[in-house]
């Protein structure tokens, strides 16, 4: 028998390999929960509230456009949207099928149709896919059971009023209004009101820190809506709600924040005028086609502006889009058939497009020979119809002669500053510019012509609310060097004169020259905003004009010394230069290159300035229009009228179009009637009231 107890034969080594095992398991544990609860604890936090927290984006409302005279051209219009939200159906899946066949004949859309799989999952998207209702809801019960998925969007407003009678019989099916942006007047306005579409992938990140939502907001993409995005948007709504498990909201966890609507805008754009502009330019452009039995021109330019105020009145750029079909999506096929088309309807030709203006640059050059002393303005040179001069790129080489020709290959005769700006007579202009034997010993030149168009508003953007605005060109001797590799030659003086060669003006910048003129130096900034109210009609920025300067006051031209070399003075324009300019384009209404189109009506008192500006761009070059001798022409013409109390200057401007007089000052003509019908009409209804 065996007296030994059996805790003699328990091995001490056992009871510490057991008792150490606990321990570490136990440390293991304690180390876990400090690295869960203390090193990690935040986090785990911070995801807990992620998954419990949700925010919501309240969408705030666009502001609306109109015209000076409150016609709206842009505005919010409700879109009633089919939304289901799948935690809300019924149970029974037989009542479900019964909901969905009911709500399939009202939107024609099947209740089933289409296979899941990951690869139509990864492309679906709401209301623009080929599923079935059973199909989209599916998807939207995996992704989020409490959130309203999108079964058909647009539908009409009594299809809407019929689901909506339906709510107590079809739980979880409802009607979902969202804002769409509306442009009453469509393609006549939208090269400056815009379109909308989906914020840019760029600017993305930027946005959502603002509280915009991708995929829902909507960002503008040319004209005002674009220009004027952060005043017109406003900002959106927040709510912070906590959800459960499935995303259902149980309740608001902070003040919600309500959304600021955007500002509202008033143009000073007239659309009465604006559609007057249009069709103007349109009949002009087709007459002349139907007239010559062939596509002469299809692009065009007219802009109406109060040269006192700065205000447009209108803008045309034809070719021009419907942005309509922009406004709940923007169609790839529309955008691809725009960006192809070579017109570049989406391109806003009035800001954007640089061309050679021609003749009516010629006012920069007379009024810088008259206030430089180049020439007296009594004297009169001959024009034989052409001058031959010594073409040099170095003061120092011999040099070969070149032909400069006026437009009247007959010559205009003895010239003086008013017969020369009237007839638009080139051999005069090519002396006074680059000077000429010893009629005019010393030309205005290259350098001094570009201060004095510069005054006048080429050469740089004026700073409307339009995007896209281009500079133009005002070419020296330093930007052909930078540029084309080239010295300076004497003949890039004399066409540089009369606004041909390396010069580029946008239609624009014409306008504010003639406006310039008529306002007597004082060059007033354009503008399309007349005043901005808030949502309740306030005014919060009332409009009030404002000058860039008066040439005739403020220092803008650069003295130069015998060496082109700009002396750090600088100097005014005399208020008789501008008298003189004026009368000239007065002259060539009355007396001049545009008295066909204005004889018979001098009431009207309008002043202007013609031009047939030769190009060779890549559009003529490959139609091998660019034959030597015999250019295509761009018609031109910028106007202003009364002459004696200007009220209105317009531009108009005919891509390919030929002659100024016959092409572009007809559409003028026909602009500044309908503005002074309007202002009858408008004064009558006054009275009458």
């Amino acid at each position: 028998m065996n007296n030994t107890s059996p805790l003699e034969h328990f091995e001490n080594w056992r009871f510490f390999a057991v008792l150490g095992a606990v321990g570490l398991v136990f440390i293991f544990f304690m180390i876990r929960l400090f690295s869960l609860q203390i090193i990690n604890g935040q986090s785990f936090v911070d995801q807990a509230d992620e998954n419990r927290i949700k925010n919501v984006s309240e969408p705030t409302q666009r502001g609306i456009i109109t015209d000076r005279n409150g016609f709206v051209l842009a505005r919010n219009e409700p879109s009633y949207n089919v939304v289901i939200t799948p935690a809300y159906l019924p149970t029974d899946d037989g009542a479900v099928q019964e909901i969905y066949r009911g709500l399939s004949k009202l939107i024609d859309i099947p209740v089933s149709k289409g296979e899941i799989n990951d690869e139509s999952v990864k492309s679906f998207k709401y209301c623009d896919n080929d599923f079935g209702i059973t199909q989209i809801v599916y998807i939207g019960d995996t992704n989020a059971p409490y959130t309203p998925v999108q079964v058909k969007c647009n539908i009409d407003e009594k299809t809407a009023k019929i689901i909506e009678a339906k709510k107590s019989d079809w739980p979880g099916v409802d009607i979902e209004i969202q804002p769409v942006r509306e442009y009453p007047t469509g393609s006549l306005t939208s090269e400056i009101i815009g379109f909308l579409g989906p914020i840019p992938a760029a600017l993305e990140e930027t946005l959502k820190t603002q509280g915009f939502v991708p995929g829902r907001d909507k960002y503008g993409y040319a004209g005002v809506e674009n220009y004027m995005n952060d005043l017109l948007t406003g900002k959106n709504g927040q709510r912070t709600v906590e959800v459960d498990v499935a995303g259902k909201e149980i309740r608001n966890i902070t003040k919600p924040i309500d959304p600021v609507p955007g500002k509202n805008l008033k143009l000073t754009i007239d659309v009465r005028l604006q559609n007057a502009a249009k069709t103007a330019m349109v009949s002009e452009i087709n007459f002349w086609n139907t007239y010559l039995n062939k596509i002469r021109s299809s692009n065009g330019v007219t802009i109406a502006m109060n040269p006192k105020t700065g205000e447009i009145l209108a803008l045309v750029s034809y070719p021009t889009y419907e942005n309509n079909r922009m406004a709940r999506f923007i169609p790839a096929y529309y955008y691809n058939q725009l960006s192809n088309d070579p017109n570049r309807p989406l391109f806003n030709h009035a800001i954007s497009a640089e061309h050679p203006p021609g003749s009516v640059f010629k006012m920069a050059t007379a009024i810088g020979a008259l206030n430089e002393g180049v020439i007296d303005p009594n004297k009169e040179l001959e024009d034989k119809g052409k001058i031959t001069i010594v073409q040099k790129f170095t003061e120092n080489e011999t040099g070969t002669p070149r032909d400069f020709v006026c437009y009247d290959r007959n010559g205009h005769g003895m010239v003086n500053f008013l017969r020369g700006v009237a007839l638009s007579c080139d051999v005069y202009f090519y002396k006074i510019g680059g000077g000429y034997q010893n009629e005019v010993p010393q030309g205005l030149g290259i350098w001094r012509i570009g201060e004095y168009a510069r005054a006048l508003g080429y050469g740089s953007i004026s700073g409307i609310e339009l995007p896209g605005e281009a500079e133009g060109l005002i070419p020296d001797p330093t930007w052909k060097r930078i540029n084309i590799g080239e010295n300076w030659s004497t003949g890039d003086t004399y066409i540089g004169t009369i606004g041909q060669g390396y010069v580029l003006a946008t239609p624009l910048q014409v306008l504010e020259s003639a406006a310039t003129i008529a306002n007597d130096g004082k060059l007033m900034q354009p503008t399309i905003i007349r005043e901005v109210t808030d949502s309740a009609g306030n005014v919060v920025t009332p409009f009030t004009p404002k000058m860039r300067w008066d040439i005739t006051v403020d220092p803008k031209i650069r003295v130069f010394d015998e060496n082109n070399i700009p002396t750090g003075e600088m100097k005014t324009v005399a208020p008789w230069t501008i008298k003189l300019a004026k009368e000239g384009m007065e002259q060539a209404v009355i007396n001049g290159t545009a008295t066909k189109e204005f004889a018979g009506d001098e009431a009207l008192k309008v002043a202007g300035k013609t031009g047939t500006a030769e190009y060779c761009d890549n559009i003529a070059q490959a139609a091998n229009l660019c034959q030597p001798e015999n250019w295509p022409s761009h018609a031109w013409f910028m106007s202003y009228a009364p002459y004696d109390d200007p009220e209105i200057a317009v531009m108009a401007f005919v891509y390919n179009g030929g002659e100024g007089a016959s092409v572009a000052a007809p559409i003028a003509r026909r602009i500044i009637d309908a503005y002074f019908e309007l202002k009858a009409i408008d004064t009558a209804a006054n009275v009458e009231r």
